[in-house]
């Protein structure tokens, strides 16, 4: 696989990987949502080994023995570590130049998910902000 790109919302974090992904997935614990702010948040690994993050990150201990690493600019996530896999980082899909590249491929801590986000597929749809809909 080729290398893959990503960076923060402001784009003073960027980060570089040599290619390998490892897994990938949408997870739904409520320790990622809160983190996030998302229902649910797409991530995939990446060999430590591989990896070169560049520009200023702030950290954050969200549990024993993790690590979560934001934008300190922007506040963006960008990685998350856990000393059970210490040989790898996770990575948030959508700071990817291109997050069509790692699709998720299955879901982590279901039992944990928001009821109501499954149904939100359902509901209108517009190509814009929607300040013009009410």
């Amino acid at each position: 696989m080729e290398e893959l790109n990503g960076r923060c919302l402001c784009g003073q974090v960027t980060w570089t990987s040599e290619g390998t992904v490892l897994w990938s997935g949408i997870c739904h614990c409520e320790s990622c949502r809160r983190a996030n702010a998302a229902p649910m948040v797409p991530f995939f690994g990446v060999p430590r080994a591989e990896l070169r993050i560049n520009g200023r990150l702030s950290t954050y201990a969200s549990s024993v023995g993790v690590e979560r690493g934001f934008c300190a600019e922007c506040g963006a996530p960008v990685y998350y570590k856990n000393e059970k896999w210490p040989e790898e980082t996770h990575l948030m899909s959508l700071t990817l130049d291109d997050p069509n590249r790692v699709p998720p491929r299955e879901h982590y801590h279901w039992a944990e998910r928001v009821v109501w986000e499954g149904g939100a597929a359902f509901l209108p749809k517009h190509d814009a902000s929607a300040e013009t809909t009410k």
